[in-house]
This record gives structure tokens, C-alpha cells and sequence, in this order.
């Protein structure tokens, strides 16, 4: 874990595949720690800093929540407190908090993680880009794994927008790993070819495959996963969105279509699933999955959602812990 010391989180494909799941395994220790009521305080003098350009829920208060478990110091920055390239630049602010903090989680454009990565000179962490999600797709491990037992060999069926940031990240751990990943979406929202061609390796053990056809997509999946289906962002394309994934609702005959009665439903959330939200209620068809299947017995959303924090915490305990 040594090897990690000092080093950013910006779309795990900086990190090997024994380090993934080494960090797999430091938060399945951590957060058997926690349900035990012990806190070790690896991160005791540990200075943080939160900067989120975009609206948070899990990933923040996983944060907040992780730093206190281990005694670090965490500082929120309001977006209007840190005005990057108004009146002073990215590279001055990146150098002006890496004096001070000792690791950045940083939600936003992801040039400017980037750009802030490499010129703060301590660990940054992306808490999400429109590109990569690497803290959740963690915390989506992490739940396979404690739900199937291991990680090798399982199958996966992404199925809803191909062009989000999370069909990304499950597509740089599926090929590490040697998991089998098959997107399940549209024609017209097919990851972008040349981002399929950027992540490939003949090296890599895992299987990427991209379907228009959900029956032949879901087929002998362990994992359905879905995603919203308007980002932040997207808004103003919310009924070309629903007109071209409502096909793609995840419902109980999407599951039945595994063929595998122990397939488990995973959402990075947030998740349409009722009428419960205005969202819903303003652009009917919206919702990316059954509320049958989200409260289902074989859902594991809340799981996904509660690892955000252990996973979160071992990133830090990693990269910047004592």
C-alpha cells in the first residue's frame, strides 16, 4: 500500500489492478472496523480539502464522514469562495492549497482536475468529472464483492446511456480486472469509438462488448446496472434523452431476461424510480428504472451507496494516511 503514497485519483487508470483491488480489500477492513466501533485515526493531523463545483450527496458526505471516522481535518470550500481563472489562475490555486493541505478531492471539469493534480503537488481526487467516476465505480466493486463473492469473471450488463461518465469507469476496471462488461444502449448513445479505443489493451483480461439489443445484452448477467439518463448538465435535453432510452427502463422483465434469478440491480444513483421527485413528475417516462426492481429484494443501491464512504476513506488512507 506504500506504493500508493502520495498519488491522485483521476480515473483509475493510474492504479494497476492488484492495487484496485488492494483498495477493494482496505475498504471491506475498514468498514468491518466501523460496524466493530473501532477507529484507528490514520489520518490524525491529515489536512483536507473539499471543492465541489457541481451538486454532491453521496461523494461529499462520504467525505465528511470518512475524514472524521479517521481524525482528519476537513475544510468545504463554497463554489464562489474558489473562482478558478477569474481573478486568479488554476495553477496559483492548486499551488497555494498544496502548500496547505495534505490531499484535494475536487468535483468538476475534469481538465481542471487534471490541471490541479499537477500542479498542487499533493494527492487529488476526483469526486467527479463529466468523463470518470472513479470513487463510485470503487464503491461498485466493492459491492460485487461482498454480494458474489469475488470479482473475477463476472458479468455485467451497463444498461442506458452508453456515453456516461460511469459506462467509462466500469470499462477501465472491467478490462483490469478481467470482468465482463456489456453496454446496453442505443446506437445513437454508444460510447464514443475512439474513447473504446483509447481504454483497450491486448494485455487486459477483461471483455468490453457494446449491443443495441437489451434481451442479448442482460443475457446470464450477474450485475444490471443502471444510471439516470439526464446528467447534470443535460437538462435541456431531457425529452430527446427519454424519447431514445425509454426502451431501456430497467423493469422486472429486464431482469427476468438474465436468465439468473441471483442477477443483483445496482444504481450509482441518483435513481428515478417514482413519482416522488418534481423531476419525474415535470417529464413523464423519465425513469430509468422500476420502483419493483430499485426496492426489490435483489437491489443493492444502498449498499453501493453506504461503500461510497469506506471506499472513499481507504482512498485516503492510501494516498495520504499515516
Amino acid at each position: 500500500m506504500n506504493l500508493m503514497k502520495g498519488r491522485s485519483l483521476l480515473t483509475l487508470e493510474e492504479f494497476t489492478a492488484n492495487e484496485i483491488e488492494t483498495l477493494v480489500d482496505l475498504a471491506v477492513a475498514v468498514k468491518a472496523e466501523k460496524k466493530e466501533r473501532r477507529f484507528p485515526e490514520r489520518l490524525k493531523h491529515r489536512n483536507i480539502a473539499l471543492i465541489f463545483l457541481k451538486p454532491s450527496c453521496r461523494t461529499r458526505t462520504s467525505f465528511v464522514v470518512a475524514a472524521a471516522d479517521e481524525a482528519a481535518n476537513l475544510q468545504v470550500f463554497p463554489e464562489e469562495d474558489i473562482r478558478f481563472g477569474v481573478k486568479e489562475s488554476t495553477k496559483d490555486i492548486a499551488r497555494v492549497l498544496g502548500r496547505i493541505f495534505d490531499g484535494i478531492a475536487l468535483r468538476g471539469d475534469h481538465v481542471l482536475i487534471q490541471e490541479f493534480a499537477h500542479y498542487s503537488g499533493v494527492p487529488v481526487w476526483n469526486a467527479l468529472s463529466e468523463d470518470y467516476h472513479p470513487t463510485q465505480v470503487l464503491a461498485d466493486l466493492m459491492t460485487i464483492k461482498e454480494s458474489l463473492g469475488c470479482l473475477k469473471d463476472v458479468n455485467i450488463a451497463f444498461v442506458g446511456d452508453g456515453q456516461s461518465n460511469m459506462v467509462t469507469s466500469l470499462i477501465i476496471v472491467a478490462r483490469k480486472l478481467g470482468l465482463h462488461l456489456r453496454v446496453v444502449s442505443p446506437r445513437s448513445r454508444w460510447p464514443l469509438q475512439s474513447k473504446l479505443d483509447k481504454l483497450a489493451s491486448r494485455d487486459d483480461p477483461g471483455s468490453v462488448v457494446v449491443t443495441e439489443h437489451v434481451t442479448e445484452g442482460v443475457r446470464g448477467a450477474d450485475v444490471v446496472y443502471g444510471d439516470i439518463w439526464v446528467s447534470m448538465g443535460q437538462e435541456q435535453d431531457t425529452t430527446a434523452l427519454v424519447q431514445a432510452l425509454g426502451p431501456y427502463k430497467i423493469t422486472h422483465a429486464t431482469m427476468q431476461a438474465t436468465c439468473n434469478p441471483a442477477a443483483i440491480f445496482m444504481h450509482c444513483m441518483p435513481a428515478l424510480h417514482d413519482d416522488d421527485t418534481e423531476f419525474a413528475r415535470k417529464y413523464p417516462g423519465v425513469c430509468d428504472v422500476s420502483n419493483e426492481v430499485f426496492e426489490g429484494p435483489l437491489s443493492r443501491v444502498f449498499e453501493q451507496s453506504e461503500n461510497r464512504m469506506h471506499t472513499i476513506k481507504a482512498v485516503m488512507i492510501a494516498t495520504i494516511g499515516g
